[in-house]
């Protein structure tokens, strides 16, 4: 099967929101009438029922979480009041939970910009991976690539063949790196998949936005308003650097081989890599790569949009430098999906729509971590 290349536009439509929590795989919604004490010929000329009339809606909420011991380790055996879950800082019943979860719809979202051109060799080997360690059988998949544009690389699918060999033919291009509009591209896609399925972004990227179309802020709450998850791998610059071509040439040694024109370094013996080091003729482009990334942390001036994704949707970072890095943390990202937990509860409000805030707690195991999402947005109703 050939790989399919679709050019996306660069361009968001809006979409009114229905007064629904869109993180929920399920959503029962209920108006309960309040009916005050009738008068003679009161009556709603349309239903019959008072104009005074609450709406209440009864939604289903599920949040994804994962626990952890003191060592690091998940947990896996623990049961429903196990847990105690706040919204907005009103304890909820919990209705329902599970382990493993639901099949996979992800969209792998893969930078193509010729920055990390250095680093294909690494990254398309991982195709069977991701089919075997994260989707599964039931599992299914979109490939999408990015630069300058964004583009719909493989439409999802099941076929596992098909995403191993779209991922394994990835090709760099322009130089630019539209990341917010490759995640709101993501979510677009993801949007209309069942609402039963577990909604993931999975990224091989470097934490950078060039600044296209979208903002950070508007690809996040579209992220949370669709209930999508964001595992990131960070690409590393300096690894792209290390792997790709040579910049500088060393330049040829001006005396018989085995001897040397320059003093020594004080206290030490010459050798080949101390000569070009000492006459410039070295390539230092990753050291210095990794010195201005180093200060950058340093001075809090950092800018990281793949850690920031991940946490404000409930998912997970993690960086990368040497070749064996992306294989564990997509084995990482398989774990922690097996060993998620997801718990429901069914929420009545009144309000309009906003931000909710969640925090879950284990009962009686004050060791233990539970990381799930922050909040979620909803509509009004």
């Amino acid at each position: 099967m050939g790989n399919m290349v679709i050019r996306v536009k660069k361009k968001l439509v809006a979409r009114p929101l229905l007064g629904v929590i869109v993180l929920t795989a399920a959503c029962t919604c209920l108006q309960i009438p309040f009916w005050p004490t009738a008068t003679p010929g009161a009556q709603n000329a349309q239903s019959g029922q008072d104009k005074s009339s609450i709406r209440v809606n009864v939604e289903q909420v599920n949040t994804p979480v994962v626990v952890r011991d003191a060592n690091g380790e998940y947990v896996l055996n623990l049961s429903l009041k196990s847990f105690r879950v706040f919204d907005n800082g009103v304890k909820q019943e919990l209705e329902s939970f599970e382990v493993g979860g639901a099949p996979i719809s992800a969209a792998i979202v893969i930078e193509t910009s010729s920055r990390i051109q250095g680093l294909l060799p690494l990254i398309r080997p991982t195709g069977i991976l991701f089919t075997n360690t994260i989707l599964g059988e039931p599992g299914e998949a979109a490939v999408f690539g990015y630069n300058d544009n964004v583009d719909l690389l493989l439409d999802f699918t099941k076929d596992h063949d098909a995403i191993e060999k779209t991922i394994s033919r990835i090709q760099t291009s322009t130089s630019g790196a539209c990341l917010y509009d490759a995640l709101s591209q993501a979510a677009n896609v993801l949007r209309n998949r069942p609402a039963s399925r577990r909604k993931l972004v999975i990224t091989l990227a470097e934490s950078t936005d060039t600044g296209c179309e979208v903002k950070r802020g508007q690809v996040l709450r579209q992220l949370q308003l669709d209930n999508i998850t964001v595992y990131s791998i960070g690409l590393s610059l300096v690894a792209a650097e290390w792997h790709g071509p040579e910049k500088q040439a060393a330049a040829p040694m001006a005396t018989v081989q085995g001897t040397f024109s320059l003093p020594p370094f004080p206290g030490s013996a010459l050798t080949p890599l101390e000569v070009q080091q000492y006459s410039g003729n070295m390539n230092l482009m990753p050291f210095a790569n990794w010195t201005l990334w180093g200060l950058k942390y340093a001075t809090g001036t950092a800018h990281d949009p793949l850690k920031m994704a991940a946490a404000m949707t409930g998912g997970l970072y993690q960086t990368s430098f040497d070749g064996n890095s992306v294989e564990v943390a997509i084995d990482q990202i398989a774990a922690e999906l097996s060993a998620q937990y997801t718990l429901s509860y069914n929420l009545a409000r009144t309000v309009a729509g906003g931000y909710h805030k969640i925090k879950v707690e284990v009962v009686d195991h004050p060791e233990l971590k539970a990381r799930s999402r922050p909040g979620y947005y909803v509509g009004p109703l």
